[in-house]
């Protein structure tokens, strides 16, 4: 279980505006939600809300996640991206997420899962990152794959081959979500790919709130 260290802060960052009937109140909504986010399992997420005196199955709480829709705030200007991908697994299936990174605040930019990796899809990658931020500018950290580096070249992106420095920023990214979708088994079992994919965008709005 996380330390409760890491399970603390605010809420505003979580917009309620898909509730219509929920019975549950809305501070303890968006309890549920930051904790099973922050580090806890559904299961030990719903014990925590019956200590406030609300009863809810985990599947109640897994619902909050995926109709909150969270996803990372657009607009920024980073002077440098980490871009990297890494294996996420859903039951016995492997699907490849991908993450841009602002090594400057260590925020997530845009997460992405595929089925696969291919130059086709870094492309979708990158372009959905330009809709989103201001990165004409910006220089890409990339490692030696050779899809990522043709995505960008023919993107017209300003991009430089980094095993270490900043690039780290995206590995250590990446080893909190390892950490996060192993400690419990209860995260990507039986679930859509696109499941999995909104709880991951909702978890890279959590990352960003606590940097």
């Amino acid at each position: 279980m996380a330390k409760i260290t890491r399970l603390s802060g605010c809420s505003d960052w979580i917009d309620l505006e898909f509730v219509e009937r929920e019975r549950t109140p809305p501070r303890l909504m968006k309890l549920g939600i930051r904790l099973h986010l922050a580090g806890l399992s559904l299961s030990n997420t719903v014990s925590e809300l019956e200590k406030s005196g609300v009863q809810r199955s985990r599947k109640a709480v897994h619902d909050w996640v995926q109709k909150a829709g969270l996803q990372p705030t657009d607009g920024e200007n980073p002077n440098q991206i980490a871009v990297d991908e890494t294996v996420i697994r859903i039951d016995d299936e492997q699907y490849w997420l991908y993450a841009a990174v602002d090594p400057a605040t260590n925020h997530l930019l845009h997460v992405r899962l595929f089925s696969t990796y291919t130059t086709a899809l870094t492309q979708i990658f990158l372009r959905e990152l330009r809709e989103k931020h201001d990165v004409e500018g910006s220089l890409f950290l990339v490692d030696g794959a050779s899809h990522l580096q043709t995505a960008l070249d023919r993107a017209g992106l300003r991009f430089q081959y980094e095993r270490h420095g900043n690039r780290n920023s995206a590995e250590r990214v990446f080893r909190e979500i390892k950490r996060r979708t192993s400690s419990f088994s209860n995260c990507f079992s039986h679930v859509e790919p696109a499941t999995a994919e909104t709880w991951l965008q909702a978890f890279a709005v959590w990352h960003n709130s606590t940097n």
